[in-house]
């Protein structure tokens, strides 16, 4: 359960720094995803020990 909601938050957060970068182009777009996927890693993560462990 546990990596699945990890998984479900950093693809969010993937996804919104994806629709932020595509305002300035296809690399933007790129890095932004990325760098948003490892905060939502981090994130979902934290929670994930937070609130169901």
């Amino acid at each position: 359960m546990g990596f699945f909601f990890i998984a479900i938050i950093s693809s969010l957060a993937g996804w919104i720094g994806w629709w932020i970068g595509d305002f300035f182009g296809i690399a933007v777009a790129i890095f932004l995803s990325m760098i948003f996927s490892v905060i939502g890693l981090h994130y979902g993560a934290k929670w994930n020990r937070e609130y169901f462990s």
